[in-house]
């Protein structure tokens, strides 16, 4: 009986440490880096969001060997992707990058970028109903 009691105590105390990186990305291939920077997305505050996205996705083009990026990301927490992408931003604008070149700073792209993802999501809000979803329409009147 004590046996078992100290293994599932073990067990427990395992499952539990399993779940501590839950703020971090878990870069064990790329599938499951993809899956927890979408998840750590959602959690952040809106004005996060797309400064995480390019953080991460500048770090991802930044390193094109899958290997050498997971070990990058591995383990990384929001803040430090943001600050890592920071990083490459600059030595690439000072390094005359021409994609770079059209941005003042780091925060005039971060305000562009969100400008066009507003855009898209304003015309996307904007979709043309046709005349079949219509007919398709599953409310009665009473």
């Amino acid at each position: 009986m004590n046996k078992i009691a100290t293994c599932l105590l073990v067990l427990s105390c395992t499952l539990l440490m399993a779940c501590g990186r839950g703020e971090q990305i878990n870069g064990h291939n790329t599938k499951t880096a993809y899956r927890s920077v979408k998840a750590l997305k959602n959690r952040l505050p809106t004005n996060s969001r797309i400064e995480f996205e390019v953080s991460f996705w500048t770090i991802r083009d930044a390193n094109k060997d899958d290997a050498k990026f997971l070990e990058i990301v591995d383990g990384k927490k929001p803040e430090e992707i943001i600050a890592m992408g920071k990083e490459i931003y600059q030595q690439r604008k000072n390094a005359g990058f021409a994609n770079y070149t059209q941005y003042s700073s780091w925060e005039d792209m971060i305000a562009k970028f969100g400008e066009e993802r507003d855009d898209q999501d304003s015309r996307k809000g904007k979709k043309k109903e046709e005349p079949r979803d219509r007919a398709n329409d599953v409310l009665y009147k009473l």
